[in-house]
Formats: structure tokens, sequence, C-alpha cells
């Protein structure tokens, strides 16, 4: 019945879509082609539809319609009837990227980029590719590629002129802080980026003060591959007898809801993990299993103000479960459910379905999440600040947030400790 009731919907909406289309396009006067994105009047229809029956929030179809004949693509109708930067239309090659993008292999530079401010900004450079070699941090502006303005370009295009062969080099324009913008020359190589980068043990006394062993866990994205990189990790860790974990997600940009979905029911045995609220405020809560949970041994968790999405899922999670404490800065703040539709034209529809809430049901969309422990990392020196160059791995004992979170997480062993005695 539900089945039938939804064709019915869309065949509806497409018959009247159509029929509005028609009619404005002969009063108008334009193309019923969808400009650059070369979609066909059917693609349109689909995308129509699915917003109307899908998308989080109610979008009036004529809206949707006017926005389309006034821009003439179907990104340009989104952003003119709801601008929501989340929720895009990608051509066949733009979602063939993104499906590479979630099996972890590429030819590119290593980044990951979103929209911060309504400016094209690096939401993380991933460790040990072309992109983080060069010098590019969390929070640098892209302003040009390959001399090309990105004012008003979208993430897929952007996204699709930074990839490329092996061996191919692009010129990026880079805005860092308020200084003016430098360029810089990054050779493409073919990308692999693993989720777990660091997999560390610290012997009892490694630093000054530190009581207990300890595992410490970088993870750098959240992707098909995470939950067996992540129980690997875990093994080594547990071999070695590790009393506590930190998991670092700073800087880390998030990724595959599913894989944040499977990190967090590995630290929990029961209870919710996240709650989606989609349209008309209907709340699916996504509960955790006991099966294969890790060990309740005493966990910290590292954020700042680019671990977003998924990584806002797992510590949001840990964090109102009372499983970790979390230590560090400011999250992102980037809530919204993504749904990713296939077209038949082998093109996709990316659209925000739900909005999410932590595990005690906050709302954390431009807003984050604060940890429990804050620590600022320290100012960078003037120079530092500006110059674009290969960086230099900061030794752990320099590392602030990470020296408090050793400290936090001996602190919750030893009261794990009086508890059992």
């Amino acid at each position: 019945m539900k089945l039938r009731t939804h064709w019915l919907a869309y065949t509806i909406v497409a018959v009247l879509v159509a029929g509005i289309v028609g009619v404005w396009t002969v009063q108008k006067g334009v193309s019923a082609q969808a400009g650059g994105e070369s979609a066909s009047l059917r693609t349109v229809l689909e995308v129509i539809s699915l917003i109307k029956t899908q998308y989080v929030d109610d979008v009036d179809a004529v809206s949707l319609i006017g926005g389309y004949i006034d821009k003439g693509t179907i990104n340009g109708m989104l952003e003119e009837a709801i601008d929501d930067p989340y929720t895009r239309y990608m051509d066949v090659r733009s979602y063939e990227q993104m499906q590479i993008d979630t099996q972890g292999e590429y030819g590119g530079i290593g980044i990951m980029v979103g929209l911060k401010d309504e400016r094209l900004t690096i939401i993380a450079p991933f460790e040990n590719t072309p992109g983080h070699t060069a010098g590019l941090r969390s929070g640098d502006r892209i302003v040009s590629i390959d001399g090309k303005s990105t004012e008003l370009m979208s993430l897929d295009e952007a996204v699709g002129l930074m990839r490329g062969p092996e061996g191919k080099a692009l010129t990026i324009g880079i805005q860092r802080g308020d200084r003016e913008p430098s360029e810089v020359e990054i050779v493409r190589a073919v990308i692999q980026v693993p989720s777990v980068s660091k997999t560390e043990f610290f012997e009892p006394r490694r630093f000054r003060d530190q009581e207990n062993a300890l595992g410490y866990i970088r993870l750098q994205r959240f992707s098909e591959r995470t939950d067996i990189e992540l129980k690997g990790a875990l093994q080594q860790l547990s071999e070695k007898r590790a009393d506590g974990i930190i998991l670092d997600l700073r800087d880390n940009p998030g990724g595959s809801l599913t894989a944040a979905i499977d990190v967090a029911n590995t630290f929990l045995s029961d209870g919710p993990i996240m709650h989606m609220v989609g349209r008309d405020q209907a709340k699916r809560t996504i509960y955790a299993s006991p099966f294969g949970t890790y060990p309740e041994t005493p966990m910290v968790v590292l954020v700042n103000g680019y671990s977003a999405s998924a990584s806002e899922i797992v510590a949001g999670a840990l964090q109102d479960r009372g499983r970790a404490q979390l230590v560090g800065t400011k999250t992102f703040g980037k809530g919204l459910v993504q749904s990713v539709v296939p077209l038949r034209d082998g093109s996709a529809l990316s659209f925000t379905s739900a909005r999410y809430q932590t595990a005690g049901g906050h709302y954390i969309h431009e807003v984050g999440i604060e940890p429990d422990v804050v620590v600022e990392p320290p100012t960078p020196e003037e120079d530092d600040e500006t110059e674009i160059a290969a960086p230099v791995e900061v030794p752990f004992e320099e590392d602030l947030q990470l020296m408090r979170a050793v400290d936090v997480l001996d602190g919750l062993i030893r009261q794990q400790a009086r508890r059992v005695g």
C-alpha cells in the first residue's frame, strides 16, 4: 500500500510539473534544457519529485519550477528554492567521483573541501597526501583552481577540477586568514586514504605524570573500511593491554554515516546512538547492538573545530552516553543527514533527508558539540601562519590537547579502579 501511494504521489507531481513547466516555458520563452548540466526534462522531474516527497522540509513545487526556469540548471533551481549547500545534483561524472571517494582511492591531491561562510574551504587535508605535504591546512580558503575563480563554483565542479591523472600538476590559490592569497603548485597522485592513520601504544611513564598504559588511535575519515581498520587497531592495543583509549577525531571531516554508526556501536553495547528527525518531526532512533562491542575501558575523544558530520555523531554519542569524555575545542556543527538517490540516467541527487540529534537529543547543526574539557591549541607564530609549506609534525609531547587527554584518561582509569576496588 505504501509503495502504491508513493508511485501515485510521484505520478501526480510529475504530471503537474510537466504541465506547469510546459506552460511556463512557452510564456517565458526559455529552453527546457538544463544548461551546462545537460539534464533531460525527465531528470528535472525526478529531482523535483524527490525534493517534494523526501526533503526534510516542505518545499513548494512552484518555487522549484520557478528556480529552474530562472536559473536554467538543476543546481540553480535547488539554490534558488531551498538554499541548502548540502543538497545538490550530481551529473554522471560527479556521482562516479563520489562513489570513488567512499572506496578510498582516487587521483587528486588528498583534501576534503566544503562550504564555510559560503566560501570554498578545506575541511581537512588527509595525512601523507600531496595536499598535506604542500602545507594546506584545515580552514584554508581555496580562491582559485588553475587560475579559475571559485567564487561561484559548486563543490562538485571544484572537486572535478582538482581531480586528474597521477603526476599532473595543478595550481591552487589559497587564502589563509586575512592574508593576501598565494598560489601553490601541487602534483596529483593516486590517493589511497586509510581511515586509521596512526595507532600508538604509550607505555606507563612515556609522558610526564602518566601512570597507565594507554592506546592512541588517529581516525582521519569515515569510509567503507573504517570498521575493519578500527577493529584491527583496537586488537593491537588490546594485545598490549592498554588500560584506556584515546580516539583522535581532530580534523576528521566525516564521511559515511554507516561507518560512523559502526564506530559508535563498537564502544556502546545498547541504547541510542543518534536520532534522525525528518519531515513532520518524525524521529527515527538508531540503537547500539551488544554484538562485537569493545570492552568498556576508559576512553577520551579528541575533537576540534574541523571534526564534522560523522565525527560529531560518534563524539556526541559517546559523550551523551557517558562512555567517553571529549577534550579539545567545539566541533564544526554539521548535523544534516544526506541521502543519495541514483537517477535513471546515471546521475544522482544528494539531499538533506533529516537532521540528526545526538544520543541525548541535542541538535548540533551550526551549533557544534562542546567538549567536556576545553583545550585551545597554541596560536601559530606569525611566520608559520602566513607560510604555505610542508608541515612539521608536532611531537606528542608538544601537543597540548593530547597531553591533556592523557591526564584526563589517567584520571578516568583511577576512578574505575576505585569503583572496582
